[in-house]
């Protein structure tokens, strides 16, 4: 049932950064701050509440909304909504927030330092040093200078990784399903064909959803012309890793730098995951990172930022 007429109330299930608190607060809401609650006590705390605020404790699901009648908002404090059922929000007339525009430009930083650290072979140099050897020949590496390098997906950080590229004298091209606005001269938007035809690196900064599960495959990897370095700061799901390896064992794809995994969750790995993820890891020219792309103490505050605009605005639209 309704709540009485009371301030809007605000649960976080999530550790968020400090300054999401005052920030609400200055806003009128009442915010209830529960990052340590286990997921399965969340639904009996929902009814209480007018907002919800998620990182990536648990999925919003028809079931889980059953128990939040007072529900008006959900924020998700990041870019990707792929831990939010299609169409429970907008069936109950939930308004999504999400933040791209928190986490861009540290997602821009952290796929141009993949790509500097392949071509470079900085990690593998590093190693050696460590080990004791000395091999200057061995670690010659490549330049961006003079490649193109194709974008699949030109929104928030595919536009971020775009603009780091413009000082490297390089070719962008850049493909996407949406009809987008292309704000930089050093970029052509154009087709998915082109960009295999003509790529001599590839990356990815779409999001996932149900419908592009495994986008990259192996009959889209088979239509590059030229070998392929392979950068993914987007979704583990959207790269079908059974298709890379073969890939790079073949050939069609020299190296690759991912910051997100098929199964993220590393305790649960099938066997075929497991050697799959061995190879990778056992390969020189892969590099891996914990998923940490748009995870920085900057982009860690932006995000409260972004949300809290936006909720500020949502106040104004219900006026």
């Amino acid at each position: 049932m309704p709540l009485p007429d009371s301030p809007f109330r605000c649960l976080v299930i999530d550790l968020m950064h400090e300054s999401l608190l005052p920030w609400l607060q200055a806003l009128g809401v009442e915010v209830t701050y529960v990052p340590d609650v286990k997921k399965e006590e969340v639904p009996a705390l929902l009814p209480d509440y007018h907002m919800l605020v998620v990182r990536s404790k648990m999925r919003i699901t028809d079931e889980l909304l059953e128990h939040a009648p007072n529900l008006k908002v959900v924020a998700r404090a990041g870019a990707g909504v792929d831990n939010i059922d299609d169409g429970v929000l907008e069936a109950r007339h939930i308004t999504l927030l999400n933040a791209p525009e928190g986490n861009r430009d540290a997602v821009g930083d952290h796929t141009l330092g993949l790509l500097l650290t392949l071509f470079r072979k900085i990690t593998q140099g590093d190693r050696q040093i460590r080990e004791g050897q000395w091999l200057r020949e061995a670690n010659r590496g490549e330049e961006i200078g003079g490649k193109t390098i194709g974008l699949i997906g030109y929104g928030h950080m595919g536009k971020a990784f775009a603009k780091r590229l413009q000082g490297f004298d390089c070719e962008v091209l850049a493909y996407d399903i949406k009809s987008v606005e292309n704000p930089y001269a050093h970029v052509r938007l154009t087709s998915l064909a082109e960009i295999q035809e003509r790529a001599q690196v590839l990356s990815l900064h779409f999001p996932y959803t149900k419908e592009n599960h495994h986008f990259i495959n192996g009959q889209v990897l088979s239509g590059f012309q030229q070998p392929l370095w392979l950068l993914n700061t987007a979704r583990g799901e959207v790269l079908e890793h059974a298709a890379l390896v073969e890939a790079m064992q073949a050939g069609k794809v020299k190296g690759a730098a991912l910051d997100v995994l098929e199964n993220e969750k590393l305790q649960t790995l099938s066997p075929e995951q497991q050697a799959r993820l061995t190879y990778l890891k056992e390969h020189p020219r892969v590099i891996l990172t914990p998923h940490i792309a748009g995870w920085t103490q900057e982009s860690y505050v932006r995000i409260n930022q972004v949300l809290v605009e936006k909720l500020k605005a949502y106040f104004e639209s219900q006026k």
